[in-house]
């Protein structure tokens, strides 16, 4: 009992350090799949986090199993990933954005969670993996529409994997796609692929300037809910560092910076309960 009330004692103390980063000024925030655990979206490294076989985009481009696969998942998904919503972290951050708190939020999710939730500058590192897009004509379609096209040319499919599983990116380990007949662009014919940076590809110059003005803006930098295992989510960090400017860390496990990070708060609540926390001690 003594060691959980002084864990505690611990964990308000570094609440209260990451809380005086806002004194300067309003900071930026760089969110990652943690974020989403508490919405039913599993994460990608976390604590019992399942393997992974990420595609990428030149298996997507060159090859028609992976995007059988892909179509496959994205459909049985969409049925599971109904009823997910914000969660209290999204919706903390919408509130320190609304507060002046925060100068806008920098995502590795494609989720669209930090929208829904109410958040208004939101840049979108890896893409919306709710928009679809044609690589010949440019087209754009909602993933819905086009999954009620996947439908037509598949029926019954995803009532027969309704009980597959659910992978951080939202989509569904469908086992056997070798019949499933890949929707196309209505209006040219072209190859259909979601609006997201898959692995293999770069983040759009244009979207990372403006996650880069962000933290040019921002008096400090807060990293929640992301191993920071990826290269993109590092080059913000590294912007941050260049500035000067301090740079917290709100993670459960190990992450690629806990070694020079000006707080890193890593307490048993987790990311969401933190941000809420954080919430409270600055009467946002």
């Amino acid at each position: 009992m003594q060691a959980d009330h002084a864990s505690s004692d611990a964990g308000s103390a570094r609440l209260d350090e990451l809380a005086a980063l806002f004194s300067a000024g309003p900071a930026v925030i760089l969110t990652g799949a943690g974020i989403s655990t508490d919405s039913g979206i599993p994460d990608y490294r976390g604590a019992g986090s399942p393997p992974r076989n990420p595609m990428r985009i030149d298996q997507f481009l060159s090859d028609e199993r992976y995007r059988r696969r892909f179509w496959a998942g994205a459909r049985v998904g969409a049925e599971r990933l109904t009823g997910v919503e914000p969660n209290d972290g999204h919706r903390a951050v919408a509130a320190l954005e609304s507060a002046g708190r925060l100068n806008g939020v920098i995502t590795q999710n494609v989720d669209g969670l930090h929208a829904r939730a109410g958040a208004r500058t939101v840049v979108e590192l890896h893409g919306s993996g709710a928009t679809i897009r044609c690589i010949v004509s440019g087209h754009r379609w909602s993933r819905a529409e086009v999954l009620t096209w996947f439908d037509a040319a598949n029926p019954g499919f995803a009532e027969r994997n309704a009980d597959a599983g659910i992978t951080p990116d939202g989509d569904a380990e469908v086992g056997d796609t070798a019949d499933v007949v890949v929707p196309i662009c209505p209006a040219c014919g072209g190859m259909l692929r979601p609006d997201v940076v898959y692995f293999g590809e770069h983040v759009a110059a244009s979207v990372f300037a403006e996650a880069e003005r962000l933290v040019g803006d921002a008096h400090a930098l807060v990293v929640a809910g992301s191993s920071l295992a990826v290269n993109t989510g590092v080059r913000i960090v590294h912007r941050a560092e260049r500035r000067g400017i301090p740079v917290a860390v709100i993670n459960r496990g190990p992450t690629s910076i806990d070694d020079r990070a000006s707080v890193r708060v890593r307490i048993d609540a987790g990311t969401t309960e933190t941000l809420v926390g954080l919430v409270d001690r600055l009467g946002a």
